[in-house]
C-alpha cells in the first residue's frame, strides 16, 4: 500500500518511562523520515497498594497520536514499542486485573533472594542468559505469589503486548520484550517450563510467542484507523533502538541506548551464556531475526531527572540544558564518583541526598550544588560504561573500536564527550529517536518494504546524520579518573582487551 505522496507510511507509538511519543515514519526506498506528531508525559501514580502506570491514560494518548498520523492518508502499519519487564495480568475474558505496577515499586525487594532459594542463580542464568535485577518480570511475579490477581489470571501481557492487544484484539507475547522477563530460554526456545515450575508460577499465563515483524491483524474498527495493519514490531524499545543502530549487522562497535536507562551492548549471532559473559552478569536479550543483544543495564539519565524533581520541590526549577551548562563548568577532578547502579538509587525519592550519602560513605564530600552533582552523575555513568564495555569485550573476545550512542542521550554532548574520553574511543551519536526509527524499520520488514535486518541497518545509516565525539584530552588523566571510580566503588574490572580506533 502507498499512502500520502506515494510512499509507505507507518504509525509508531514509542513509550518511554518519562514520556510517550507518536511518530509518522515515511520510507522513500532509501531513508526513513520521522515526524513527531504527538508527545505526552508519562507520570506514574501512587495508589494505596503501591506505584503503578496509568496505562489507560497512555493508551488514550497513543490513540490520539495515531489518529493524527492517519489524518494524512492510509497507513501501511501501526506498532507499539515500550519499556520492558512490566506487565498486566488478564482474566479469561481478557479484562485487565488492575493497573500494572511500576518496576520501581518496592514490592520486588528481596525477591531475587527468594527466587535463589527455589532455583539456583547459576541455573537461572544458564537457562535465560539474563542479568539478575529485582525489576525483572520473574521477580515481580514472585512478589504476586499468593495474591488474588495471579490466582485468577489467565494471561500475562507485557506493556507493549497489552497496548497492541487493545489496538488489534489479538493477544500475543512478542519475543524481544518476552526475553527480558528472565523466564524465556535463551536463543530460539520458548518459555522455560523448568523456571516457571521452580518459581511456582502458573504456566497458563504464558502465551504463544510471536517474532518481531508479525502482522497481527487490522486495527479494531472502533479506533477509526481504517483497515491499518497492527504489527508486533521489536516491541522492547531497546530492541527497536538496536535495530536502528547506524552500523553494519554484527558490527564490531558497541551500542549504547541512552535515556532513562543506559543499556550498553553488542549485537551477536547467538547467546553467550558461559565464562566471561556469565561472570560479568550480562544479559542475552532477543533481537530481530533471531539475533541476540548481549548487554548490561546501567542506571541512566533518570538520576538527573529525579534530581531535577528534588530541586524543583525546593524551588530550583532547572532545565536539563541548564544542568548540563552548569556541569560543563565543573572540572572532572572536582566531581565525586559513585556507583550509579547502587540499590539505594532504584526507587523514586530524594536523589540528591541519596547520591550525597554514597559519596560521603566513600570518603568524598557530598555534591550539593546542581552543576557539581550533575557532573558527578554523568562522569560516574561514563566510568560505569567503561567497566561494562570491558566485560562485553572479554565475553565476545574482541574489542569494540567505537560506541554508537542512540536515544535521547545522543543529544547530550557532555555525556558523549565524557564517554569518549573514559572509554578512549570515538562515540558516534545518533539517532536520538532510535526506538521510533527501529519500530518503523521492523514494520517495513513486516510488510515487505525491506528484506532483512541488514537492510534496516543500511536504511538507518542513510536516515541519520551522526555526530562524532573523539576521545580528546589526556589518556592518562582519563585512566586515573577510572581508577578513582574503581577504588571508591570497590568494583573489579576484567582484563581489558587492546583496541584499535576507527
Amino acid at each position: 500500500m502507498e499512502g500520502r505522496s506515494g510512499k509507505p507510511t507507518f504509525g509508531a507509538v514509542d513509550l518511554g518511562a518519562d514520556s510517550g511519543r507518536v511518530f509518522a515514519g515515511t520510507f522513500d526506498g532509501t531513508r526513513v523520515e520521522l515526524r513527531e506528531v504527538h508527545r505526552f508525559p508519562n507520570h506514574p501514580v501512587w495508589l494505596p497498594d503501591g506505584l503503578h502506570w496509568n496505562l489507560v491514560g497512555l493508551f488514550e494518548q497513543a490513540l490520539r497520536g495515531l489518529s493524527l498520523v492517519a489524518e494524512g492518508g492510509p497507513l501501511d502499519g501501526v506498532a507499539v514499542d515500550a519499556w520492558a519487564v512490566d506487565y498486566g495480568l488478564l482474566d479469561r475474558d481478557r479484562r485487565l486485573l488492575g493497573l500494572p505496577y511500576h518496576y520501581r515499586d518496592a514490592r520486588s525487594q528481596g525477591m531475587v533472594e527468594r527466587a535463589a532459594a527455589r532455583v539456583a542463580p547459576g541455573r537461572h542464568h544458564q537457562l535465560t542468559g539474563i542479568q539478575a535485577l529485582p525489576i525483572n518480570t520473574a521477580f515481580q511475579l514472585l512478589a504476586e505469589a499468593g495474591g488474588e490477581a495471579l490466582a485468577i489470571a489467565d494471561r500475562l501481557a507485557l506493556i507493549p503486548d497489552l497496548l497492541t492487544f487493545w489496538l488489534s484484539g489479538e493477544l500475543a507475547n512478542e519475543r524481544t520484550v518476552a526475553s527480558t522477563t528472565a523466564l524465556l530460554e535463551a536463543g530460539a526456545a520458548g518459555w522455560s517450563a523448568e523456571l516457571i515450575d521452580g518459581l511456582g508460577l502458573p504456566p497458563r499465563i504464558f502465551g504463544p510467542l510471536v517474532e518481531p515483524g508479525t502482522v497481527l491483524g487490522p486495527a479494531l474498527s472502533r479506533h477509526g484507523l481504517g483497515s491499518t495493519a497492527v504489527i508486533a514490531t521489536a516491541s522492547h524499545d531497546t530492541a527497536a533502538a538496536f535495530a536502528a543502530a547506524p552500523a553494519e549487522l554484527f558490527s564490531a562497535g558497541a551500542i549504547l541506548s541512552s535515556g532513562t536507562w543506559s543499556i550498553l551492548g553488542m549485537e551477536v549471532p547467538e547467546p553467550l551464556l558461559d565464562g566471561p559473559a556469565r561472570d560479568a552478569d550480562l544479559s542475552n536479550e532477543a533481537g530481530v531475526e533471531g539475533t541476540t543483544r548481549l548487554l548490561k543495564n546501567v542506571m541512566g539519565l533518570w538520576l538527573v531527572q529525579e534530581c531535577r524533581r528534588g530541586w524543583a520541590k525546593r524551588g530550583e526549577d532547572l532545565s536539563f540544558a541548564d544542568l548540563v551548562r552548569l556541569a560543563e563548568a565543573v572540572a572532572d577532578e572536582d566531581a565525586p564518583l559513585f556507583d550509579p547502579d547502587h540499590p539505594s538509587l532504584v526507587e523514586p525519592g530524594d536523589m540528591p541526598t541519596r547520591i550525597g550519602a554514597l559519596c560521603e560513605a566513600a570518603g568524598s564530600t557530598a555534591p550539593t550544588e546542581p552543576g557539581l552533582l550533575t557532573r558527578s552523575i554523568l562522569l560516574s555513568l561514563a566510568c560505569k560504561y567503561r567497566l561494562v564495555l570491558e566485560g562485553l569485550e572479554s565475553a565476545v573476545g574482541r574489542p569494540a573500536p567505537c560506541v554508537h550512542v542512540v536515544g535521547g542521550g545522543a543529544n547530550n554532548a557532555l555525556l558523549c564527550d565524557l564517554t569518549a574520553a573514559l572509554l578512549d574511543r570515538p562515540v558516534l551519536a545518533g539517532p536520538a529517536e532510535a526506538s521510533a526509527l527501529g519500530n518503523v524499520l521492523v514494520q517495513a520488514i513486516a510488510v515487505g518494504e525491506l528484506g532483512s535486518l541488514a537492510d534496516a541497518h543500511e536504511v538507518a545509516r542513510a536516515s541519520v546524520a551522526l555526530r562524532r565525539h573523539e576521545p580528546r584530552g589526556d589518556r592518562d588523566r582519563a585512566a586515573a579518573i577510572y581508577r578513582r571510580f574503581l577504588d571508591l566503588t570497590g568494583l573489579t574490572p576484567p582484563v581489558p582487551i587492546p583496541i584499535e580506533r576507527i
